[in-house]
């Protein structure tokens, strides 16, 4: 049975690597002269040699000339800090809201190390490096609050609220004898802006931010590929991804963006407004409308164009190449991660669709088009169990059912942002405790992880850090 599925995978495969000969045929180069090994072109020709803290941040090598000058003027739109006067370059923060740029929960296009354990929640210093989801157990906006807590407010304001995380410790024993431990955290909510709501008429998810790498070929991505895929199920070890369908822009879709995949953009327009404040064509009334603290009309306070070109930078950006990809160790570490059916769902090789994929002003990017990738993940559904679940369903997506996570780049996370926290809310600390997290549909890698020996355990998470 499980030889069947291999095949149909490779079927798969096949026909879109056929498809795919043009790019296939031409030669990519590493800075220092050399043709680069297949294994080390994460993301075909948007794969960056680049290894350093700005790793995530880096162009892909199709942008030049013109495109170079509008990745800059996304990049730093990104990038640089929102006012809350009338600026017309950078105005528009607040009244409340959770960060004061996408990069400050995105530092160089990452993780920002999130306030969670920074600050123990709510940030001290202007931004906070999560989101807290919230609404009532039927699916609704509480009165005088929004889809998301807005924790932060400019001068003259009150945030909505404020989040509090602590932690319980656990310590565990592999079968050899090694430890580990994880923590479990526990959110609280204070300081409520207006109505404190009780615990159980209140539904929350709390997320820190993802990595920002490969995410226009995410979107470029084959969703005949991603269909053939939720097709195939494995019995045997409990696995059956499942398409999160979702409407968006009055339209059913695949979604592929988010931790559950309750998107089908990069959410450009929504980021501006729910986490900054921003309000925009798309959604130009104030997040916080209906509080005592917004008089008035604020305006557009950010435009189309500009949104376009902050899309555009997220589309472009390169994905870093995979590094020793001939150590031995390395390889071994490869084939472990397929011992431990890690491959089941985090999928090594996925392809674009040959016509690329359109920013959302329109504009074409075929470049993304053609491509190999790597990605290491089905952008599928899973139910990873009720110790991760957060009852907080979104379209298909149950509280357990998770995303599953994008892989590359993950071995450079430490460099770029200088932490290894990991899951939807960053409560692994390093690459055992996310395994060890994996419960309901990762369980069965979990298990098989558990069984291996402590250098096999090493070895797997050597080949982590390759990606």
């Amino acid at each position: 049975m499980l030889k069947r599925k291999i095949l149909i995978v490779m079927v798969i495969i096949g026909t879109w690597i056929a498809g795919c000969s043009i790019n296939e045929s031409e030669d990519i180069l590493t800075p220092g002269g050399r043709v680069a090994l297949p294994e080390e072109l994460s993301a075909g020709e948007s794969t960056v040699f680049n290894s350093t803290s700005k790793a995530f941040d880096t162009p892909a090598s199709w942008v030049t000339g013109e495109l170079s000058a509008l990745f800059l003027e996304g990049d730093a739109l990104y990038d640089n800090p929102r006012v809350s006067d009338g600026n017309p370059v950078n105005g528009g923060l607040g009244p409340v809201y959770a960060g004061y740029s996408c990069a400050s929960c995105h530092n160089d296009a990452g993780r920002t190390k999130s306030t969670l354990f920074t600050d123990g929640g709510t940030g001290q210093y202007g931004f906070s490096s999560f989101l807290t989801f919230i609404r009532t157990p039927n699916g609704q906006n509480h009165k005088n609050y929004g889809r998301v807590l807005h924790d932060q407010a400019v001068y003259g304001s009150e945030p909505e609220g404020k989040v509090r995380a602590t932690y319980t410790e656990e310590h565990y024993s592999f079968p050899d004898g090694e430890t580990y431990s994880l923590i479990t955290p526990h959110y609280e909510i204070y300081d409520w802006y207006a109505d404190s709501i009780p615990v159980e008429q209140l539904e929350m998810s709390v997320r820190t931010p993802l990595r920002h790498v490969g995410m226009g070929l995410m979107l470029a991505v084959d969703k005949d590929e991603i269909k053939e895929l939720a097709s195939i199920q494995y019995p045997e070890y409990g696995i059956s991804g499942e398409i999160n369908w979702i409407t968006e822009r009055n339209t059913k879709q695949i979604g592929l963006s988010g931790h559950k995949a309750q998107h089908a953009d990069l959410t450009v327009e929504l980021g501006f407004l729910s986490d900054m404040g921003v309000t925009n064509d798309r959604y130009p009334h104030e997040v916080s409308e209906g509080q005592s603290q917004v008089t008035g009309e604020y305006g557009i306070q950010i435009t189309t164009k500009e949104m376009a070109a902050v899309d555009f930078y997220m589309h472009a950006l390169g994905v870093p190449a995979r590094r020793a990809v001939q150590n031995e160790t390395v390889q071994k570490g490869e084939d472990l991660f397929y011992q431990a059916k890690c491959h089941l769902c985090h999928t090594p090789t996925l392809h674009t669709q040959k016509e690329g994929v359109k920013l959302l002003d329109g504009t074409n990017l075929p470049w993304l088009g053609g491509q190999t990738i790597h990605p290491y993940s089905d952008y599928l559904l899973h139910d990873m169990g009720p110790e991760l679940g957060d009852d907080y369903s979104q379209f298909n997506a149950s509280g357990d059912e998770w995303r599953t996570t994008p892989l590359w780049g993950i071995g450079l996370q430490e460099v770029v942002n200088g932490h290894s926290h990991f899951l939807h809310d960053g409560r692994a600390r390093n690459f055992t405790e996310a395994i060890m997290w994996h419960g309901g549909e990762g369980d069965v890698s979990r298990q098989l992880f558990s069984k291996m020996t402590q250098e096999e355990r090493e070895t797997l998470i050597m080949f982590l850090r390759s990606l």
